[in-house]
């Protein structure tokens, strides 16, 4: 039975897909706050974790646990999509985040008032986090599952790159609004409710305004779900999703190590360590390079993500159509304006020269992103797209694995050590992929 909903028959639809415009922008709304409610919170926990007087590492590792779970899982959800409703999965990957946004911040509330240790403080909000990154990943997959269900196939990669930009407009929305949430009572944890309560409308919605997908027993769907790696600020999808949600599922596993991908496979992962760190350092290093307290650092924290966001989304929506560069020499290009971000970072005495080594920076991995992409994508032939796809969208996620627990012990020996390493990395990448990449 068909959920009911107010939209009337003549309600406009999206261009090649029997989805309403409504229901589309509720399944845009479910990515979109996953994303930016997750980018949010990247602009406080910097300052949380000093006013906790918490080691500068255990933020990263908290972080971690949300990650790796969200690798392991984003996979597992994409699969379920075929045998389970979009619709509740749509429902659980959006309920994961407002449980976990809501716990997260009640943890820190607890440690920043003195109601609990700032290590108990921590291990609660590592395991509440966790809860998104095993539950929240079911969002991009199922809602994607959904819209490709609806879809003819002439124009479900036209729609689903639309549904997709939503995590690319997340990262910029999220820093933007975060600081609007950190006011009394809430402080530095605002974010978290804050992001909690549109969550849950943004639930209420989904759940009396979307219609129900459920099919007989022995009834088929047409279309499913993709993986998508692990948001973060001026992080946007690589269109590797959308290939693995449009391919046939009857594909045979490839591997990383396939000697037609493993160069590209490699610049991605090379070139996606040294985002993942970057992202990781950056709330502390405007901290301390600006000499901030805890409280009030947010706002700058975030004006120098929002940077970051708009430069990548300006490399991925606007130069990239426009200057017609091959994957090679995006990711040498992206490479040399990443390494050049660094060095701006490093030489950085004001948050004007934070703001322009970050966006340097981001600009150059929204090259290098669509590059490995792009290059892995052109090796294989149009049958193998969907596996390709899948390797590509793991790449993406497993540089915030083990980076940023790394990123956090190089900085607690010098705060310029991270962004040193990761401008080097970078410059030997350039110079390998002019030799290696074809």
């Amino acid at each position: 039975m068909l959920t009911r909903s107010p939209i009337q028959p003549g309600t406009p639809r999206i261009g090649g897909t029997a989805l309403k415009t409504p229901h589309f922008l509720l399944l845009f709304a479910a990515m979109l706050v996953a994303a930016s409610g997750n980018t949010a919170v990247q602009s406080v926990m910097p300052a949380i974790g000093r006013a906790m007087h918490m080691p500068d590492v255990v933020v990263a590792i908290a972080y971690t646990v949300s990650a790796v779970l969200w690798v392991v899982m984003a996979p597992w959800w994409a699969r379920a999509s075929d045998r389970r409703g979009r619709k509740a999965l749509t429902l659980v990957g959006v309920g994961g985040f407002v449980v976990s946004s809501a716990l997260c911040g009640l943890a820190l509330a607890a440690g920043l008032s003195g109601w609990v240790g700032a290590g108990l403080a921590f291990v609660l909000f590592g395991l509440a986090r966790g809860i998104y990154g095993g539950f929240g990943s079911a969002t991009p997959s199922a809602t994607q599952a959904y819209l490709a269900g609806k879809t003819r196939r002439s124009g479900r990669v036209a729609a689903l790159s639309s549904l997709s930009s939503s995590f690319g407009l997340g990262t910029v929305i999220g820093p933007a609004l975060a600081p609007l949430f950190v006011f009394p009572p809430l402080g530095l944890p605002g974010p978290f409710f804050g992001f909690a309560v549109i969550g849950a409308a943004v639930w209420i919605a989904v759940r009396r305004w979307l219609p129900d997908d459920t099919v007989p027993r022995h009834g088929r769907r047409s279309g499913h779900g993709a993986a998508m790696s692990y948001p973060s600020a001026a992080t946007t999808p690589t269109g590797a999703s959308v290939v693995a949600a449009t391919s046939p599922r009857d594909q045979p596993a490839m591997r990383w190590r396939d000697p037609r991908i493993r160069r590209w496979i490699v610049a991605g992962v090379a070139a996606g360590h040294a985002q993942a760190a970057l992202l990781t350092f950056l709330g502390f290093f405007v901290i301390d390079r600006l000499r901030l307290s805890p409280l009030g650092s947010e706002g700058p924290i975030s004006i120098v993500l929002m940077a970051g966001a708009a430069a990548t989304l300006a490399a991925q929506w606007g130069l990239i159509p426009r200057l017609d560069l091959s994957p090679r020499r995006m990711i040498l290009w992206g490479s040399w304006i990443a390494a050049l971000g660094f060095a701006v970072l490093i030489a950085a005495t004001d948050l004007y020269g934070l703001v322009l080594g970050f966006a340097l920076a981001s600009l150059g991995f929204g090259f290098t992103r669509p590059g490995f992409t792009a290059g892995a994508s052109l090796a294989v032939p149009l049958t193998e797209q969907g596996s390709v796809a899948g390797v590509i969208t793991a790449a993406n996620g497993i540089s915030y694995v083990a980076a940023p627990t790394l990123t956090m012990l190089a900085y607690h020996l010098a705060p310029a050590l991270p962004a040193a390493l990761s401008l080097a990395g970078l410059v030997a990448l350039a110079a390998w992929g002019a030799q290696a990449l074809d």
